[in-house]
């Protein structure tokens, strides 16, 4: 799954625009990638990742 198909699932599923759910993505991406790189902390979400 590409970041297209992504952003598309995810207005399909929350029933928003695409352009809303990749602003989402986005900002979800840039915070994870904010906290990984810090190397303090470990991003934790029960049934997705760790």
């Amino acid at each position: 799954m590409n970041r297209s198909e992504l952003v598309a699932g995810l207005s399909d599923r929350a029933e928003v625009s695409r352009k809303d759910a990749d602003a989402v993505l986005a900002a979800f991406a840039e915070t994870v990638g904010e906290i990984v790189a810090k190397g303090d902390e470990k991003v934790t979400i029960p049934g997705f990742l760790t």
